[in-house]
């Protein structure tokens, strides 16, 4: 006998069941990975659509309505982006088990650096789960006037982590979100002020408040003026009264931020109308004396008072 014909080798005599157990082993995990990659999918696609929800369209051709539109596209397109990494390292975890490969360490050491990520950037996760409130709720958007404690100014850049504003001295401040507690939108539907104007103690009240509704009904009457007024000016009446003074209040409400130049107008008008009624202003002035000692500030105030 040939002893070529007479030897097979194991991996022959072996191959054909051994392509069957593997055949019978695969086909079922190939169906359990094409579960998890069809249901991977349709996670991704429900997140899509919920986090479109986010977006606010802009319901009006103007700069802030397109800002608006703009940070929510920004904030549903983070929200999607973190949501869509989760659902795909769920899914490659829970495909390595078909392969029966252990993920037990791949986790817990996910997990510690997850934890020690956490306990490092606890300010920063602040800052951002504040620029998600801020940003959702509408609070300000950029080009708002806005008060942040002590800061008052124009809001030039927003993120998730930061707000930028400029304030009257024309300097940028950072503010990070997180130590936000309370904000003041300066400039939202319509703004307000208040003017004072304090009166000599013989001036006649009824002709002064004659005076001021006509200056006030010239600067309504005002086209150059009228758009930027969204109610009043209105005489408010006697806001205080002494025996050296008499303070009448008005009130205006203007456009967004515009208080300022309308309160100036509206004293410079109610000045003009005085002097063509004659009609005198106190003349009380207020006096401070520095580096002198207190009895020597009594016995100046007959002289300032004089």
């Amino acid at each position: 006998m040939n002893l070529f014909q007479c030897y097979t080798p194991p991996l022959v005599k072996n191959m054909p069941s051994s392509f069957n157990r593997w055949l019978d082993l695969t086909l079922p995990n190939a169906l359990h990975l094409a579960g998890i990659l069809v249901i991977a999918l349709v996670l991704n696609r429900l997140l899509r659509a919920v986090t479109n929800l986010v977006i606010k369209q802009a319901s009006a051709p103007g700069r802030s309505a397109q800002l608006r539109e703009q940070q929510t596209r920004t904030l549903a397109g983070v929200l999607y982006g973190a949501g869509s990494k989760i659902v795909w390292a769920v899914a490659i975890l829970t495909a390595l088990g078909e392969f029966h490969i252990n993920i037990t360490p791949a986790v817990t050491l996910a997990g510690l650096a997850s934890l020690a990520l956490g306990f490092g950037a606890q300010t920063l996760v602040r800052d951002v789960i504040m620029g998600f409130y801020i940003v959702l709720e509408d609070q300000y958007v950029v080009g708002d006037t806005i008060q942040i404690g002590e800061y008052i100014g124009r809001v030039e850049h927003l993120t998730l982590r930061r707000t930028v504003i400029r304030d009257a001295r024309g300097a940028l401040v950072t503010l990070a979100n997180g130590e936000i507690r309370t904000v003041s939108n300066l400039s939202r539907d319509w703004s307000q002020a208040f003017v004072d104007v304090s009166l000599a103690p013989e001036s006649p009240i009824e002709k002064t408040l004659q005076a001021l509704e006509t200056a006030a009904a010239a600067l309504r009457g005002d086209p150059a003026w009228s758009q930027a007024l969204v109610d009043g000016p209105r005489i408010l009446g006697v806001q205080s009264f002494d025996r050296s003074s008499t303070t009448v209040r008005l009130q205006v409400r203007t456009a967004p931020t515009r208080q300022d130049e309308v309160a100036r107008e509206l004293r410079r008008r109610i000045q003009i109308e005085f002097q063509k009624q004659g009609i005198p202003i106190s003349s009380v002035y207020r006096i401070e004396l520095a580096g002198v000692s207190h009895s020597s500030q009594e016995a100046a105030q007959p002289d300032a008072a004089s």
